[in-house]
């Protein structure tokens, strides 16, 4: 994908093996008086993984993924007024080999993540889990952003792993505290899947999407259908006629949701819900529902995709629930 002229390296999702004890080098340089190629430059070398050596001098393992990378950067910033050259280099004793290794020594990071997921324990069983959730979420995708970026995995990345992983597992059960061990066998089938609905998307759709993504199936993926196009093969399809979650005769698909996957006792989820099912079915009155409304109809219009839109419709469903959430008194 080209931005401004410059290429934007997409991170891996596994950084590629660097050739044994070989190293890529960038030396560049660029006019002061072009800070915006500048700051294009330092965000491709960050998205790549690059190490700083000294002002102009950027270090990166060598493999096909970073020599790329560095080649089509010096490209660009020759057909500027700077100049950049991608240079092999090869240390020439065991100790500059590990003097390069420990510039992408990313145990830090994942210690930092590590002292957050632990933290987040302080608040099981006192606050709410579905806000837990949330800050999981975030850190699971830092995580990934960190792994993306590694190019030499050690223990520490395993144990953030596994922190994220256990706190996950403890949030879940916490997030459906009333689940037999049967309940828990029939809905564990929800987790990781594919969820789909149809356009066009209003509150129900919305909200029942920013109910799966935070309180049902945080990892899972959200599709959007055309109106006569068929549900992918395994999908979850939600609040559309024939859909696995859809409208009963007195609730929206948002409202039966809640009660399939036991979050009806939530007092926040249920006066959400109130708001969605007058929004969709308009017979009794919510004092909040104008004021929700004019903030769907605004996002609708910001957005130029529907992906943008469940984006900008979640902040609303989030600042709703915050507004709304109770914390169990002791």
């Amino acid at each position: 994908m080209q931005r401004g002229g410059c290429a934007i390296i997409v991170p891996m999702s596994k950084p590629p093996p660097s050739e044994t004890g070989r190293w890529l080098a960038l030396i560049a340089s660029l006019p002061t008086e072009d800070p915006a190629a500048r700051m294009r430059m330092l965000r491709t070398l960050e998205s790549l993984g690059a190490a700083v050596m000294r002002e102009g001098a950027y270090l990166l393992p060598d493999n096909a993924a970073s020599r790329q990378g560095l080649e089509h950067l010096s490209e660009y910033i020759a057909k500027g007024t700077g100049s950049g050259q991608v240079l092999q280099v090869t240390p020439i004793s065991e100790a500059q080999q590990t003097a390069f290794r420990s510039l992408f020594d990313r145990s830090a990071r994942y210690a930092e993540l590590v002292k957050v997921v632990d933290s987040l324990k302080v608040g099981f069983g006192i606050s709410d889990p579905g806000a837990i959730s949330r800050v999981l979420n975030k850190q699971r995708r830092e995580f990934e952003a960190i792994s993306a970026l590694d190019f030499f995995p050690s223990e520490v990345q395993e144990r953030a792993r596994s922190a994220i992983t256990a706190a996950e597992a403890a949030v879940h059960k916490l997030l459906f505290p009333a689940r037999s061990a049967a309940a828990d066998k029939t809905n564990e089938q929800y987790l990781r899947r594919t969820w789909v609905t149809r356009r066009p998307l209003w509150a129900d759709r919305l909200a029942c999407a920013w109910l799966i993504r935070r309180f049902v199936d945080p990892e899972g993926a959200v599709q959007w259908l055309e109106k006569t196009q068929d549900s992918p093969p395994g999908a979850a399809g939600f609040a559309f006629e024939g859909a696995r979650f859809g409208n009963s005769a007195s609730q929206v698909t948002f409202e039966v949701m809640l009660v399939r996957f036991d979050l009806a006792r939530n007092g926040a989820l249920v006066k959400i819900g109130a708001i969605v099912h007058f929004l969709e079915v308009r017979d009794n009155p919510v004092p909040e529902a104008a004021g929700v409304q004019t903030l769907l109809q605004g996002a609708a219009r910001r957005a130029e995709n529907d992906d943008e839109l469940l984006a900008e419709a979640e902040k609303t469903f989030d600042l709703l629930y915050e507004a709304y959430f109770e914390a169990p008194k002791k």
